[in-house]
């Protein structure tokens, strides 16, 4: 794809020129894709497992190629209805992004993969398959949302400035803490006596120097202000001599000629300028609807309503001339008069209604069978995925490609060739708003005169025809009755005559709804793994980089919770489960996704919720409110720190009073009442997983993330991101990759503590004259006790006993069998196979 040259360009509507550009060597790029994609025959399937996941991580890499291009056009782009068109296209590529996702995850059984070789062959870096987070995913929420949020953010202010007035109320003081407390006031105001005695002390010495000194020291004084000024002027006149030198030489540049790079400089001026432009625009756009339609209706809306009776009528008389008698009308649920209005023969119309009406009474027997087929083929399973094995590998079908392929007809068909030259300020096109508001007004139109016209049609059998309509009466009952029965049961509701707000304030009362720390997926540092491709070729099942874990954590839980198109139509993922020890940043990651995503945050953990709604109806009730208000409040994530004591294998003396048990059967059971339209995700975090009860935190938790102690290229990165963060300079004096080193087996929160005990104030306050050094946090980190490899290797082996890591082995052993030498009369089969 081409890249933008912003500089060449000057003026507003030359920067726009270029993002049209942008935007059009992405769709270049992405009809190519589709192209691949859904080619005119369909592909045979691949027979080689490593060939079938080379196309699916190259089209996996060129998606996000296009999604981090058409990102960054969108936020910078002014013209609404151009930005309606990108957006859509954006969340149907982040939907295939994660369909492609979810496939190499069923071909190779790894959360984790490693592309080297589509980044060497595509020249690209590690950084540019980062998946970027859309800015819109919180920027654009709705009016409503932002009202909740608000409320929200009043009830959680209020119950923080209460609960610390409550722990000030609440805290008894001894005898001794008293005494304390005044023996420290006491001396701190004998403290303030003596220092300001000093002062008055030193003051009147001054004074007295300076009138014993006499002329003599107005001389010496006189003689050290011209040292001083002298020697400031000759060293500003010896560097203006050097720097025209080494301009007279070449060495340097002359700073006139020296111009600010407008990437670095502008950058930030153009993208506010921008949503300061987006805003104005989308207003007018808005205003511009409103008007559009209530014109339509005036100007064209009888003429409408005029023009569809008679085609109506048209209708009736010419059913009538072929068949002999009148049609029914159709149905509401089939289109109503839309079907009519369709370009197909009356004749054409009334086969499709008899063929509906054959296939809802069909559709009962159809069932039947189906389930008398469902034991057959549960029983031959075994023998069809063998033979799919042996027929190849197929791509799972799409839910996003038609999508793709609509916006990009869009682009194709209206904005490729569209002339915009005298579209300078790039506002909304009005022609355009016509079009779709004539759609929106002849549906309007269409429902009301759908009655008139099913009452003028009954009269016209009355009168014509001399039928009283006594059958379409018994078909509409038997409808009715068919509606009824199809009626599910409603699950009951135990809190519908409370408010949000009274829900909201009392679960923050209990503290199952809390505030998120204010920390982005970016700050969770971490470079990408290397090795990863390598080992694999190997045989060797790599450890992830913090990289890898950041990746999969925007894949699953930022992307879908972000976008309600995406979560709708993207595979589903209700639970997640982050493994790893202490101190890798669990915790962390689930603030990130709160904060990336505008998510509320939910805490269910077991130590939370100890001795909080006692009983089963108080637990009915606690999990009924949490959930109601996670749908009402998305997108919501209701996080369980220490998932593994819900299904312990043998609760611990000390926990048995708090049951921490108690959510093991009642939480499962809400879980399955999340839909694709509610955008709530259950995040558990673990760091002893082996003692729960494996079967069961499988089935709770559909993915289960492994996250690793880190590698020496993220230690490196996380020293020195986190000195820079508490306030150190990184100078030649620190060897961090010798601290890199020897801080193996150390995890991101053992580096912060480290570093918090070392970069104090006072420390930074020297570092002009002793720089930081390696030595100094050598003593701290070896205070604290590493990750030892044999508590990784633990977590390893747990992992393999999960479902993927199960398909892992056995699929790496079924590679070794193949490989393996063959003796006898089975190398003889082989031969002839």
């Amino acid at each position: 794809m081409a890249t933008a040259r912003i500089g060449d360009l000057k003026g507003g509507d030359m920067s726009q020129r270029t993002y049209n550009q942008l935007w059009a060597d992405a769709q270049v790029e992405l009809s190519h894709l589709l192209a691949e994609e859904l080619p005119a025959e369909p592909p045979r399937p691949q027979r080689d497992r490593v060939v079938f996941f080379q196309r699916l991580a190259l089209l996996y890499v060129r998606y996000i190629q296009i999604l981090r291009q058409l990102e960054k056009i969108y936020e910078l782009m002014v013209h609404p209805q151009k930005r309606r068109v990108i957006r859509k296209i954006l969340d149907s590529i982040i939907g295939r992004v994660l369909e492609l996702k979810n496939e190499m995850v069923e071909k190779e059984f790894s959360e984790y993969h490693y592309m080297d070789d589509v980044l060497h062959d595509l020249k690209l870096t590690p950084s540019q398959i980062e998946i970027p987070i859309p800015r819109y995913f919180l920027s654009e929420q709705s009016r409503d949302f932002q009202e909740r949020k608000a409320m929200l953010m009043d009830i959680l202010k209020l119950a923080e400035v209460t609960q610390s007035l409550d722990q000030l109320m609440a805290k008894d003081m001894t005898q001794e803490e008293a005494i304390n407390v005044i023996q420290v006031a006491e001396r701190a105001r004998q403290g303030r006596v003596r220092a300001k005695l000093n002062e008055e002390s030193r003051n009147m010495s001054r004074r007295h120097r300076t009138e014993t000194a006499g002329t003599a020291g107005t001389e010496s004084a006189a003689i050290c202000i011209q040292k001083v000024w002298r020697g400031y002027i000759q060293r500003k006149k010896t560097k203006i001599a050097r720097d025209e030198e080494m301009i007279f030489l070449g060495m340097a540049m002359d700073p006139k000629y020296l111009v600010p790079c407008p990437a670095e400089v502008t950058a930030r001026a153009n993208e506010a300028l921008a949503r300061v432009k987006q805003e104005e625009h989308e207003d007018a756009y808005q205003k511009s609807l409103v008007v559009v339609a209530n014109q339509l209706r005036e100007m064209e809306g009888h003429d409408m309503s005029k023009t569809m009776k008679s085609q109506i009528r048209q209708w009736f008389f010419e059913c009538r001339n072929i068949t002999g008698a009148f049609p029914d009308y159709p149905d509401e649920e089939d289109g109503g008069s839309d079907l009519i209005f369709s370009e197909k023969s009356p004749q054409q119309l009334l086969d499709e209604i008899a063929a509906k009406e054959e296939e809802d009474s069909n559709s009962k027997s159809k069932e039947k069978d189906e389930k008398k087929e469902k034991g057959k083929k549960d029983k031959g399973k075994g023998n069809e995925d063998e033979e799919d094995e042996e027929a190849g590998l197929k791509m799972l079908p799409s839910a996003f490609l038609s999508d793709l392929e609509e916006g990009n007809k869009i682009f194709v068909d209206f904005w490729k060739t569209r002339n915009e030259s005298r579209n300078f300020s790039q506002k909304h096109e009005v022609e355009l708003i016509k079009e779709e508001k004539r759609k929106v007004i002849e549906a309007e139109i269409r429902v009301q005169l759908d009655e008139q016209m099913r009452q003028e049609l009954a009269d016209l059998k009355i009168s014509v025809d001399k039928d009283k309509g006594g059958k379409t009466k018994a078909n509409a009952k038997k409808k009715k009755g068919s509606k009824s029965g199809k009626k599910k049961k409603k699950e009951k509701d135990l809190t519908a005559e409370r408010t949000l707000e009274s829900l909201c304030q009392e679960l923050v009362e209990q503290g199952l709804l809390k505030q998120a720390n204010n920390v982005k997926l970016q700050d969770y540092l971490g470079d990408y793994s290397y090795l990863g491709t390598t080992l694999r070729q190997n045989d060797i099942e790599p450890m992830p980089s913090l990289s890898d874990v950041r990746q999969v954590l925007s894949l699953y839980a930022v992307l879908p919770l972000g976008s309600q198109v995406v979560h709708e139509k993207a595979p589903l993922i209700k639970a997640m489960l982050l493994v790893g020890p202490a101190g890798v940043g669990k915790k962390m990651l689930v603030h990130a996704v709160c904060q990336e995503t505008g998510a509320n945050l939910f805490d269910l953990s077991p130590m939370n919720t100890a001795g909080k709604y006692p009983g089963k109806s108080g637990l009915a009730m606690m999990l009924h409110m949490v959930f109601k208000v996670a749908r009402l409040l998305q997108p919501s994530i209701i996080w369980i720190e220490d998932a593994e004591k819900m299904f312990y294998k043998k609760i611990p003396k000390e926990e048995k009073e708090l049951d921490p048990k108690r959510l093991k059967k009642d939480l499962p059971k809400s879980l399955k009442l999340i839909k694709g339209e509610d955008r709530v995700l259950i995040i558990g975090t673990t760091k002893d997983p082996q003692s729960a009860d494996i079967k069961s935190l499988c089935k709770m938790y559909s993915k289960i993330i492994l996250i690793p102690r880190p590698d020496y290229g993220s230690r490196y990165i996380l020293w020195k991101q986190l000195i820079k963060k508490k306030g150190g300079e990184i100078t030649k004096a620190l060897d961090l990759s010798s601290l890199a080193k020897i801080s193996d087996g150390y995890t991101p929160g053992h580096m912060v503590q480290v570093i918090q005990s070392v970069v104090t104030k006072r420390r930074i306050l020297q570092q002009a004259n002793r720089p930081l050094t390696a030595a100094e946090f050598v003593a701290p980190l070896a205070k604290i006790d590493p990750v030892f490899e044999v508590e990784e290797e633990a977590l390893k082996n747990w992992y393999a006993k999960t479902p993927l890591g199960k398909k892992r082995i056995k699929a790496a052993a079924g590679k070794e069998e193949e490989n393996a030498p063959v003796k006898g009369k089975d190398a003889k089969k082989k031969g002839k196979k």
